[in-house]
């Protein structure tokens, strides 16, 4: 644990919290925040550096979104906020509903509207979709709420300098480049189309009347395909290219023989 934090430390990867989580040898690690890129650098250098580091250590962290269908999935979530040009946070507003302001309403709108279109970019593998199942701490529909932890969004409000919005769909396995650019531009989508926000999810997330997310790769690749929205915020180039590769780790996920149906076919067929 010392020469996580020690090494890590060293080329500028503070973490605020390391600390146990749900399931064996879980770990919750907690990277403070900074500017879009910068918190970008750190998510992709943190996972890198944890192999090497505990590799010293004859230990193999793993990033996967659900390595065990019997223990909760690895979760990777962003906290976000805006601010002015000149530092001023722009998300609270004392008379707003839930302490939210105009601009925070509109940001989060945007994110639950433009979710369904987006999931292949936050969820990326074949695997992040063995997370997202009722009752496993991800959630399974675009929905929002505050201090609600099985809704997608989480709002939790605060001092201006706290209000924030957690995106809790991402999981350990995103890439964090293209998950930050995916949920801050579907945040400015909604801020710039005026998106009215709809209404908060409370209670249980699981049973909200709301759109559900793609439950497979090949069905959000194919969402995100037909996404204007996407090719407007992305770029063509951009959303052509990845749903080329994400189609392509589907064929390769379709045509691998797993375990599972060895051990249900191999003798019994």
């Amino acid at each position: 644990m010392h020469d996580l934090q020690d090494s890590l430390a060293a080329f500028d990867i503070e973490i605020e919290g390391f600390h146990t989580e749900t399931g064996p040898g879980v770990y919750e690690a907690a990277i403070r925040y900074d500017a879009l890129i910068r918190a970008a650098d750190k998510a992709a250098l943190f996972k890198t550096a944890a192999k090497e580091i505990c590799a010293r250590h004859s230990v193999m962290p793993c990033f996967m979104a659900k390595w065990n269908k019997d223990l909760p999935g690895c979760s990777g979530h962003l906290h976000q906020s805006l601010w002015t040009l000149s530092g001023e946070p722009v998300f609270h507003d004392p008379r707003g509903p839930r302490g939210m302001s105009k601009i925070m309403q509109h940001f989060v709108a945007g994110q639950v509207t433009l979710m369904p279109a987006f999931t292949a970019l936050i969820a990326p593998t074949v695997n992040s979709y063995k997370r997202m199942v009722r009752g496993a701490w991800s959630p399974t529909m675009a929905t929002w709420g505050v201090e609600n932890r099985t809704t997608a969004l989480r709002v939790i409000p605060g001092s201006p300098s706290a209000t924030r919005v957690e995106y809790r769909f991402a999981a350990a396995d995103m890439n964090p480049y293209i998950a930050m650019a995916a949920s801050i531009a579907s945040g400015l989508y909604g801020i710039e189309h005026e998106v009215p926000l709809p209404a908060e999810t409370q209670g249980n997330g699981y049973d909200a009347k709301a759109p559900p997310l793609p439950s497979t790769l090949r069905e959000a690749t194919a969402w995100l395909g037909e996404s204007k929205e996407a090719r407007e915020l992305l770029g063509p180039a951009f959303v052509d290219h990845y749903v080329r590769t994400r189609d392509w780790e589907c064929r390769q996920f379709e045509s691998a023989v797993t375990r599972w149906e060895l051990e249900r076919y191999f003798e019994i067929i």
